[in-house]
């Protein structure tokens, strides 16, 4: 959904379970975060998130495994390891069942190469396809990642290139080059696992956040208000997709953009130099994207190092002030 739309829906029910809500439910409908947490016990917290889309590549398998990592990603936004996941699944009754299997494949290889498991699902009958997982992960109750947390002079890391949204809407229109759609899905399906244990590796990281349907600025608003802080991105340093600036510069944006844009834009401030494509891109949906975290000055460096020792990219692409709000500089 629309986040207008969205926050109009659960307005209402934001009192709903005031007073009621366990004292173990350590991240829940409080604060909007990327998934529920819940403490067992001192040594572990459950973590639980479900997440399912409608297509965004042709070939079956890939649509599998993108589905199943973008599911998996609010477990390591959270600072969590996957344990087991289930299949969401909604099929047309006239889709071939070959497909259909190389759809679950793909989400369950993908699951499988984050050490965990598919231990059952549920699947309707639908005239559009949708596909993704419920999942499930663990964690330790004092090393939970929450979008809250980052803190002035804090480097903002991203740790996946931006440009999905735009890039797959030039495919659904025929106008994408194979290599950029393949370069797209091969970003789409890398896990955000290495990262995440990075972070944990790292110390000291307390404010992370998925890059998904909200776009970048989106979800790095809903991180500076829960922190009380002011982000500050450079444009020079953000990494994008190969052709994503080319689709970029002929609009080629799918609608959720433009949703984004009027919901988040009254607290986005952009240089003037900046140009309106290279705008759309902040605003740009993605699927299955990198982590931004907010990581202590003294150790930025040890965080990149540990994510090069797992062949992990990680871009500082601003900081953290003072302040509140977003602004983006040349």
């Amino acid at each position: 959904m629309a986040p207008e739309a969205l926050t109009q829906v659960l307005r209402p029910l934001r009192n709903l379970f005031n007073g009621s809500s366990p004292a173990n439910l350590l991240v829940g409908l409080g604060v909007a975060d990327d998934a529920a947490v819940y403490k067992l016990n001192e040594q572990q917290a459950i973590i639980n998130t479900l997440d399912f889309f409608t297509p965004v590549v042709d070939d079956p398998y890939d649509y599998g495994a993108i589905a199943a990592a973008n599911s998996m990603s609010d477990v390591y936004a959270m600072g969590g390891e996957v344990t087991f996941a289930l299949n969401v699944g909604a099929f047309p009754a006239n889709m071939e069942p070959a497909i259909i299997t190389e759809i679950l494949r793909g989400g369950a290889e993908k699951v499988i190469e984050a050490g965990a498991v598919i231990a059952g699902g549920h699947t309707v009958t639908d005239d559009e396809p949708k596909y993704g997982l419920a999942v499930t992960g663990l964690v330790h109750p004092d090393r939970i990642f929450t979008k809250g947390g980052a803190k002035p002079g804090d480097a903002l890391v991203l740790t996946k290139p931006l440009g999905t949204g735009t890039i797959s809407t030039a495919l659904k229109r025929d106008l994408a080059d194979p290599a950029h759609v393949a370069d797209m899905v091969a970003s789409m399906k890398r896990l955000n696992r290495a990262a995440a244990q990075a972070a944990q590796a790292t110390g000291g990281i307390k404010a992370v956040t998925d890059i998904t349907g909200f776009g970048l600025l989106g979800h790095a608003m809903e991180m500076a208000q829960a922190s009380g802080c002011k982000f500050v991105f450079e444009l020079s340093q953000l990494p994008l997709l190969v052709g994503a600036k080319d689709y970029a510069a002929q609009f080629i944006f799918p609608g959720g953009a433009s949703n984004n844009k009027m919901f988040f834009e009254k607290d986005v401030t952009f240089a003037a130099a900046i140009p309106d494509d290279r705008q759309w891109l902040l605003w740009d949906p993605q699927t299955s994207g990198g982590l931004l975290l907010a990581v202590p000055a003294e150790r930025v460096t040890d965080f990149q190092q540990l994510c090069a020792e797992r062949d992990q990219s990680a871009w500082v692409v601003g900081q953290v002030t003072a302040g509140s709000g977003i602004e983006v500089v040349p």
